[in-house]
C-alpha cells in the first residue's frame, strides 16, 4: 500500500543533496567512501518510508538487500555489463569496485536508521 510521509520525504531530499555535495565536493579517504555508503542506505530507508506503508523493520530489510545486492553487483563489474563503463553517472551511484567496508557502513546506516525511526519516527507501518 502507498502513502506519502512529508517528515520522509524531506529528510529524503536532505540527504539527497548532502550525497550529491559529498560526491561532487568531498576527495577524502573517509567520508566519500564510507559516510557516503553509511549515509545513502538512510537515504533510501527515508524514501521507501515516505511512499511504502509497511512496517519499519521490513523496510529496513528491504533496504539492506537491495544495498548488499548492489555492492555484490559490482564483483562481476555491473557497469561494464550494462555497458555503462566510462558514465560517470552510472559509476557514482552504482559503483564499480567491491567493498566489505562498503557492506559494514551499509548495515551500521540501516542499523541507525532504524533505530531511529524506532524511537523517533512515525508509529503507522
Amino acid at each position: 500500500m502507498l502513502t506519502f510521509r512529508p517528515r520522509y520525504f524531506l529528510l529524503t531530499v536532505v540527504l539527497f543533496l548532502v550525497e550529491v555535495a559529498i560526491a561532487l565536493f568531498v576527495r577524502d579517504a573517509w567520508v566519500r567512501p564510507y559516510g557516503g555508503d553509511f549515509l545513502v542506505v538512510i537515504l533510501i530507508y527515508c524514501f521507501l518510508r515516505t511512499f511504502v506503508a509497511r512496517p519499519p523493520l521490513t523496510l529496513a530489510v528491504v533496504t539492506l538487500v537491495f544495498s548488499f545486492a548492489v555492492e555484490f553487483a559490482q564483483l562481476f563489474r555491473i557497469v561494464e555489463v550494462l555497458g555503462l563503463k566510462g558514465n560517470r553517472l552510472a559509476e557514482t551511484v552504482i559503483g564499480t569496485g567491491f567493498s566489505l567496508g562498503d557492506l559494514v557502513a551499509y548495515s551500521l546506516g540501516v542499523i541507525v536508521a532504524y533505530a531511529l525511526d524506532r524511537r523517533y519516527g512515525d508509529r503507522a507501518g
